[in-house]
């Protein structure tokens, strides 16, 4: 099953996949860095338009 991954050093905390995912991805408490918290709350579609709008290319899938 492939699930989203978002690399730390990339993030630079824009909000553009929680926008796009909000059942998959959401800022962390300090609003500094975006995580995943559910790899299955979208679609994979809705993920994968997450992963090609990243400005810093900071999420990917991961098998």
């Amino acid at each position: 099953m492939k699930t989203p991954k978002i690399d730390k050093d990339k993030c630079i905390a824009c909000g553009l996949c929680p926008s796009i995912g909000a059942g998959t991805f959401r800022m962390n408490e300090d609003n500094t860095k975006a995580e995943v918290y559910d790899p299955a709350g979208d679609e994979e579609a809705m993920v994968q338009m997450a992963i090609d709008s990243c400005p810093t290319q900071a999420i990917s899938w991961e098998e």
